[in-house]
């Protein structure tokens, strides 16, 4: 039995359920990306995943909508963090990853176009927090083993510093406009270890042990 009448984005391993959600959230990030979210239409999406208008409404309802359940669709299939032993093999692996996705056509275009959106739609916004946290908790913990092997001083807060490593390269992405490239990626994942074996995002009232 087909969950037709389940809610905005609900999955179902297989079926046309999971089929429909698959091509309307597809459909949604190429909009997004050609276009943007001000011009993000339903029935457009609908005609790019050939899918039926009355299938989307029901399902979503709103552009926030969908947008919020691509955010989440993406959050679940990004990829899983890199361990390699050391806190510096770690955060350039992380940083190579965002820089790969910020430079790749359709994605660094999709991500302009959601953060543009979440300045001004509230909906989003809270959708878009709720992404970074799912990617920021995912990568955190290669701080705590940097902890626990001695790398960085204990209260080191691991969210700071993940946050840390990808704040220059969306700036380079949003404002700047300078070269987002690999040693871009390789110096912010340089430097946020830098200042995080100095004490830089020791959390208030620690210090070092």
């Amino acid at each position: 039995m087909e969950l037709e009448d389940a809610g905005p984005g609900t999955v179902r391993p297989g079926g046309r359920t999971a089929r429909v959600r698959t091509s309307v959230l597809q459909a949604a990030g190429d909009a997004l990306a050609e276009h943007g979210f001000a011009h993000l239409d339903l029935a457009d999406i609908a005609r790019r995943a050939g899918v039926g208008k009355t299938t989307v409404y029901r399902r979503w309802g709103t552009v926030t909508s969908v947008v919020s359940d691509l955010l989440l669709d993406m959050a679940e299939q990004s990829l899983p963090r890199t361990e390699t032993g050391s806190l510096l093999g770690d955060l350039t692996a992380n940083a190579r990853l965002v820089q790969r996705t910020l430079t790749d056509p359709r994605q660094g275009a999709l991500f302009r176009a959601m953060i543009a959106a979440a300045t001004c739609d509230a909906k989003t916004a809270e959708a878009l927090h709720r992404f970074y946290d799912v990617r920021i908790a995912e990568w955190a913990p290669c701080v705590q083993q940097a902890v626990d092997r001695g790398e960085v001083p204990r209260g080191t807060d691991a969210h700071e510093v993940i946050r840390a490593v990808s704040a220059p390269l969306y700036y380079r992405l949003l404002i700047s406009g300078d070269r987002l490239d690999e040693a871009a990626a390789d110096r912010a994942a340089g430097a946020a270890v830098a200042a995080a074996r100095a004490g830089a995002y020791l959390r208030g009232g620690e210090g070092h042990v």
